[in-house]
This record gives structure tokens, C-alpha cells and sequence, in this order.
């Protein structure tokens, strides 16, 4: 087995056979090794691998850097390009993606652990459809997983919410275990069209206004969500381009990664320094399937970690918030 393939074996079974500390010191020399601008980052900071002993050490590239540079721990040609949805004017983050077989590896792992077996569903889609929407890896999920579903009545139901309210009335009746996934603004829309009881049906939101509407907070969707279809809770995922990985709410907002993704709370002010429990503070996350982009991503969320492990995203730091790391070494990065 190659030393590329044993990490990645590794990384999935962290939990199970390794620790996480150790497998993400261990991605960390890797990308040290191989990702330039994340070499440079490091160097900056006087964070190399000989001083790099513990998890807290390691070094949190921001992510605003995929906007600017090529983000890679490997050489030669990329399979695939994810980049991410912008407003008018905005610089899109672009993802290279080595292999699509480990993403694909880190998203179906992580349904079956929240989930179970996409075959158990019927997965509909308020997303963009594939052809329209290439370069997300959101789209590129759902498309996988309506397959790996194989239900007929599955697939991409955007602009067609008339279609999609028949079909979840019809499914409904039948007793079949439907599963929708939306962008939050097509979610709202058939809420107000089309609000139905739908009892059973796991509605999992995405973010993503991206100026489609007025931005409302996730407990305001979830609230009118809940009181359109009936429903207890609203399940959420959490993921981003510049990532491998989604972690997943099956309510009230607090989120579980799986095993090989972690998220740190780092202070506002002292972006090297982690916040207790409970405390605010800007969203790090480690993304160990992220092993040919970069794992350790500085993210400009705003959130906190509760007791039990769960975390939660309370908004976004303004551009004129973001202190630290992001400015500090801005102009050496060429950004």
C-alpha cells in the first residue's frame, strides 16, 4: 500500500483504530511538505514541523487565500475545479480537487453515520441542477447521492416547486422515507407557495440566501419552516467549498462532525489563542479528508463549542472585523 493510500485509510478510520491528534499531525507534515502556500503561511508564523507538537500548534490557513491562490498538497493535473457561488463583483474561491474518490469516500461515510443508507430514501433536491451548477460541491453531492439512492422520483426540483409539492404529497401518502434538501431562499419559497404537512420527511436546509432574499437568522428559517410543513425539527448541514467534509444538525441548530473533522474557536482579537467552551469566537475547522488541498482552515464564521462536542454557527465577521492572521500576512502571501 502507498504512504498516500495508508493516510487516507487512516483518516477514515480515525475514531476506530487512530487518534485523531495523531493522524492530524501526521496531515500536517504532509501538507507542510507539499503545499507551497501553506509552507509560506507556516514559515511566517514560525510554525514548522519541528514546532508543531500538538494539535493547537498546528497553523490555520484563512480561507479567503483559495480566492487568490492554488490551494494544493499535490502536483500535476486535478480531476475536478469546485469553486463557490458569489454575489455580483465577488471573487469566487476555487478548490482543486485531486481525487473525487475521496470526497465521495468523506460525504457517503458521513450520510451512513447520520443517516444510514441513502438507498433507504427518497432524495429530492432544491438545488441547482447538475448541468446548471458544474462547479459546486454541494450539487456534485446531491447528485451522487440521489444515485447511490436510485429512487425514481429522486432528482433536482428547483424552479419546479408545483412538481416537487405533488411529489411530497404523493410520497408522503405512501409512507416512503423521503429525505429534501434545499438552499435555504428555494426552502422559504415553497413555504410560503406550498406549505403542506409533511410528517417523517427530513428537510435538511443548506445556507445560501447569497442576496436571492433578506438575510434572516437560521432560528427565523427554521421556525417558518417548521410551522409551514409540520415539522419538529429542521436538519442543517454545514460544509464550504474550500472543504471535503459537512458536519450535520438534527436541530436547534447544533452541529456534529464526523469523525476525521474537528472545529476549533479561536479568539477574535489573538487569532493563535482558542476560546473556552461556550464563548464566541471565529470558526476553525480541521478537515482531515482535505489531505491534497489543506486540512486547517481558518474560516470567517462566527460560532462556539458547547459541552457535549456539538458546535454553533451565530454569524460571520465583518471584512473590517477580521483581525489577525488574515491581515497579518496578507501582503507576504501576495493576497
Amino acid at each position: 500500500m502507498s504512504f498516500e493510500k495508508e493516510i487516507i485509510e487512516r483518516i477514515f478510520s480515525v475514531g476506530k483504530k487512530n487518534a485523531f491528534t495523531e493522524v492530524a499531525l501526521e496531515v500536517f507534515d504532509f501538507q507542510y511538505t507539499r503545499n507551497a502556500v501553506y509552507r509560506q503561511f507556516c514559515t511566517l508564523l514560525n510554525r514548522t514541523p519541528g514546532h508543531v507538537r500538538e494539535m493547537q500548534d498546528i497553523p490555520f490557513l484563512p480561507v479567503e487565500l483559495f480566492k487568490s491562490k492554488r490551494i494544493t498538497s499535490f502536483d500535476g493535473k486535478e480531476e475536478m475545479v469546485f469553486t463557490s457561488s458569489t454575489t455580483t463583483g465577488s471573487t469566487p474561491s476555487s478548490h482543486y480537487i485531486k481525487s473525487l474518490a475521496v470526497y465521495e469516500e468523506s460525504f457517503m461515510h458521513s450520510f451512513r453515520i447520520f443517516y444510514g443508507e441513502p438507498s433507504e430514501y427518497c432524495i429530492l433536491s432544491l438545488l441547482p441542477g447538475y448541468l446548471e451548477r458544474t462547479g459546486s460541491s454541494l450539487v456534485y453531492m446531491a447528485k451522487r447521492l440521489m444515485e447511490e439512492s436510485g429512487h425514481p422520483r429522486g432528482g433536482f426540483y428547483l424552479d419546479k416547486l408545483h412538481d416537487l409539492a405533488k411529489v411530497l404529497g404523493e410520497l408522503v401518502a405512501k409512507g416512503e422515507r423521503v429525505m429534501l434538501l434545499g438552499v435555504s431562499f428555494a426552502l422559504l419559497e415553497l413555504a410560503e407557495k406550498f406549505p403542506m404537512p409533511l410528517p417523517g420527511v427530513v428537510i435538511v436546509e443548506t445556507g445560501g440566501m447569497k442576496g436571492r432574499r433578506d438575510e434572516i437568522t437560521r432560528k427565523e428559517l427554521h421556525e417558518v419552516l417548521c410551522g409551514a410543513f409540520g415539522q419538529e425539527y429542521i436538519h442543517s448541514e454545514y460544509g464550504m467549498t474550500e472543504l471535503l467534509s459537512q458536519a450535520y444538525s438534527k436541530g436547534n441548530g447544533r452541529f456534529v462532525c464526523p469523525p476525521w473533522m474537528r472545529v476549533l474557536i479561536r479568539d477574535g482579537n489573538d487569532p493563535l489563542s482558542y476560546m473556552p467552551k461556550g464563548r464566541s469566537g471565529g470558526v476553525n475547522i480541521i478537515d482531515l479528508a482535505n489531505l491534497y488541498s489543506c486540512s486547517f482552515l481558518a474560516t470567517q464564521d462566527l460560532g462556539s463549542m458547547h459541552g457535549d462536542g456539538m458546535f454553533e454557527i451565530s454569524g460571520r465577521f465583518d471584512h473590517a472585523d477580521i483581525r489577525g492572521c488574515n491581515l497579518m500576512f496578507s501582503d507576504e502571501l501576495g493576497h
